[in-house]
């Protein structure tokens, strides 16, 4: 059945707080792979971040579902991304490892949903961590509402557990944001 609006704003408003809600036992990370900006190391934490703030449930997609660490990955790697927000979302990753291995002694995606609920509240307590999840947040939203031309929403996932009708034309590879005006 479609969430209409109402639904959907309260459950989006609410994505912040996600983290307050142990997410049921993710099933094992498959192999870490390295983006087009990410490493294999980072692209595994930030998967596990992402699966913590838009955790899948049934008949609505999650953050794997949705494709939003590869989606990430795609806008880092955009040319046209100030390099400060790239440079930020990686000091982020690199952050909650560093607080991983100081706090649990193991990588943040090696440790349990309880132990990452607990690093995640923690950084959220300061502002460059509030911030970071923020625009994880963010990213997140846009893998899921995105046309699947931009590397998430496959299929038109989001759009589906929505109830949304993207609308006519839809960008080509050709009109696609960050191809328009070049030649």
């Amino acid at each position: 059945m479609p969430m209409n609006r109402r639904e959907f704003l309260r459950r989006t408003s609410l994505a912040a707080l996600t983290a307050a809600v142990p997410p049921a036992a993710l099933p094992a990370a498959p192999d870490a792979m390295a983006g087009l900006v990410l490493s294999a190391d980072q692209w595994r934490t930030l998967m596990f971040v992402q699966d913590h703030l838009l955790p899948s449930e049934p008949g609505a997609p999650g953050s794997r579902d949705i494709q939003a660490t590869a989606y990430l990955d795609a806008v880092l790697a955009d040319a046209d991304l100030d390099p400060d927000t790239r440079a930020f979302v990686l000091r982020g990753i690199g952050w909650l490892d560093d607080l991983a291995l100081e706090v649990a002694e193991y990588p943040f995606a090696e440790l349990d949903p309880g132990p990452r609920e607990d690093l995640l509240r923690r950084i959220s307590d300061t502002p460059s961590g509030e911030n970071w999840l923020s625009n994880l947040i963010g990213y997140t939203l846009e893998a899921l509402l995105g046309d699947p031309l931009y590397g998430g929403n496959p299929g038109g996932i989001g759009w589906t557990w929505l109830g949304h009708d993207p609308g006519q034309p839809r960008p080509t590879p050709a009109t696609r944001y960050g191809r328009l005006g070049k030649a």
